[in-house]
């Protein structure tokens, strides 16, 4: 009997193996031959001499987008598939399925083009063996690891929030305060303790003066040899600049040749005084990891002199500076830093006033940072030149899963530039912002297409846009199937009436998880209002407030008006535009 489940599971693994080599390899030819005007199905000698011809020249690496996604899709069903080994092993539910299958293709992937690039000149095919036969070695693993257990998930948790409160001293808890140097001592007495763990401090909520600077100097001296994270964060609030100024200089003095991989100096107004205060940390930090100068004034200036006196950003994976006044040439200063920061996972730039000239740099300087996972470049006067420039850099972003683009003053061309780089990148795209834009129904076609090959949103927001009846059933159309993980959508105060409303309630209403659709700010009619909350009935709290629907639709013109009123010509409009096709490419 051992024998024989022995030679079952060789046989399963090597089935397994097989399975993906085959899928891989049918999905390439598929695209070899779609590329060839070869259509699946029919065989002749021509087709086959041409197609033979084609592959001759043809690389065969990387994939594109959609297949990496359908690999995903067929790994997550494997998971989730009862068979022999989920009976020895376990079945994993949807969500360890999901998350599995994602890492699986990433860390095939990666392999594979690691291979490859030492290779560059070759076909590509040993890279896609290599592809196919890590995801099913990865894919073994995880089937015989079994479904995690909630014992697992408890140790996990105690053990890691056990690590974290062992290594970590915060005094920001409470009311934002004024302390003096008494309660400095005080506060900080565990750091002076002999032999102390403390790897990460957090002074943040707490404004020091003088005095309690001058306290915290010598304990600061003498552990930043072990410090590793640094949050200074709203430490001088209230404080006359001059007095402020001075304590970041007693910080940066102290904290002088820290090897930190965290630093975040947010809401001290800084300006470019500011930034040089601290300027003798910031010159021996060159293996930071994240930088926060959220709120912190960071003018042109400022800016240039963060670029200037940060040796290297080469480790970087976080960089924010939200709520700035950078401007253009701030923006400059911040492109610079982006073209030696090629591990970044995480930037934020959002409410910095950056305009054309800034928003191009930007999006030129991203096109180096390859791993980029979260984009937020909200509320800036990017216009639409510069979203097409951003557009040619997101097919770098494999690993995209955030993207937060509204308020750019985009348009329907900057939009539509957008929408089509990121349906053939960012296969894992969970949240899209793109609200504020003023994007037509024009638009909203290359939306709609971005958004049906984005399998893996949880967030969808276009809020603030022109989309009408015609852009909001162009989106409905694409999020009604499939889209399991969608819990959040918003198309609030695009003068959508009833026909868009109920269309998009019908899309959003059976997807398990649905959370909250936010239509708000319309034009629906009394009617439309019935019919949506109707289809909410069993789920009420699901369907956002409707308190600022205008019914009469006063911004429509005549016409629209006469249609609002009349449903015919509602449901007319409807089944015109319902029988639309979002066209795509694979």
């Amino acid at each position: 009997m051992m024998q024989k489940a022995y030679l079952h599971w060789n046989f399963f693994c090597l089935f397994c193996e097989m399975l993906f080599v085959l899928l891989v390899f049918v999905l390439w030819y598929g695209f070899i031959n779609h590329s060839s005007g070869v259509f699946p199905g029919y065989f002749n000698m021509d087709s086959v001499t041409q197609t033979f011809q084609h592959r001759m020249s043809v690389k065969l690496w990387p994939p594109s987008q959609s297949t990496r996604l359908m690999l995903v899709e067929r790994m997550s069903k494997n998971f989730i598939t009862p068979s022999f080994i989920s009976r020895k092993y376990g079945l994993l539910n949807k969500e360890e399925a999901e998350e599995g299958a994602k890492k699986i293709e990433e860390m095939a992937f990666a392999a594979a083009n690691q291979h490859h690039e030492k290779e560059p000149d070759g076909d590509g095919s040993s890279a896609v063996q290599i592809y196919a036969k890590e995801s099913s070695r990865l894919m073994l693993e995880v089937l015989k690891r079994g479904p995690k257990t909630q014992e697992d998930e408890e140790v996990k948790t105690v053990d890691e929030a056990s690590a974290a409160v062992a290594n970590l001293f915060d005094i920001s808890g409470g009311r934002r305060e004024f302390i003096s140097g008494e309660e400095a001592e005080e506060l900080l007495k565990p750091l002076k303790e002999p032999g102390n763990l403390y790897t990460r401090i957090c002074f943040s909520n707490r404004s020091f003066g003088l005095d309690a600077a001058r306290v915290a100097e010598p304990i600061l001296l003498s552990i930043k040899g072990q410090l590793t994270e640094v949050d200074l964060s709203d430490c001088v609030a209230g404080r006359p600049e001059s007095e402020a100024l001075e304590v970041m200089g007693i910080f940066s003095s102290a904290l002088e040749g820290c090897k930190l991989r965290y630093l975040n100096l947010s809401n001290n107004a800084l300006g470019e005084k500011g930034v040089r205060a601290f300027g003798m940390l910031l010159k021996t930090q060159s293996i930071l990891e994240e930088l926060y100068l959220i709120n912190d004034g960071i003018s042109e200036e400022a800016a240039r002199a963060v670029c200037e006196l940060i040796p290297s950003t080469e480790k970087l994976k976080v960089l924010q500076f939200h709520n700035n006044m950078t401007g253009d040439e701030g923006a400059a200063a911040i492109a610079e830093m982006l073209k030696q920061s090629n591990l970044l996972e995480d930037f934020r730039c959002s409410s910095t006033r950056v305009g054309l000239e800034g928003g191009v740099a930007l999006a030129e300087a991203l096109g180096s940072c390859s791993h980029l996972r979260k984009l937020d470049l909200r509320d800036n006067m990017f216009g639409v030149e510069a979203g097409i420039a951003l557009s040619k850099s997101l097919f770098a972003f494999a690993d995209l899963t955030e993207v937060y683009l509204s308020y750019l003053n985009l348009e329907d061309e900057g939009a539509e530039a957008l929408a089509n780089a990121l349906k053939e990148s960012a296969p894992s795209l969970e949240v899209l912002d793109m609200a504020g834009n003023d994007i037509t129904a024009k638009g909203a076609s290359s939306l709609a297409a971005c958004i049906v090959a984005k399998q893996f949103l949880t967030k969808l927001n276009l809020a603030e846009n022109e989309l009408k009846d015609e852009g909001a059933i162009l989106i409905a159309k694409a999020i009604e199937a499939g889209h399991g993980q969608l819990n959040e959508v918003d198309l609030s105060t695009n003068a959508i009436r009833r026909a868009g409303a109920r269309l998009l309630a019908q899309a959003v209403m059976h997807k398990p998880g649905f959370k909250s659709l936010n239509i708000n700010g319309n034009y629906i009619s009394d009617e439309g209002i019935d019919e949506v909350k109707d289809i909410f009935k069993s789920l009420p709290d699901v369907l956002g407030k409707l308190d600022e629907n205008d019914p009469e639709g006063e911004d429509l013109d005549e016409d629209a008006r006469e249609e609002d009123e009349d449903a015919e010509d509602e449901d007319e409009l409807e089944s015109k535009l319902k029988g639309l096709e979002i066209k795509h490419e694979e």
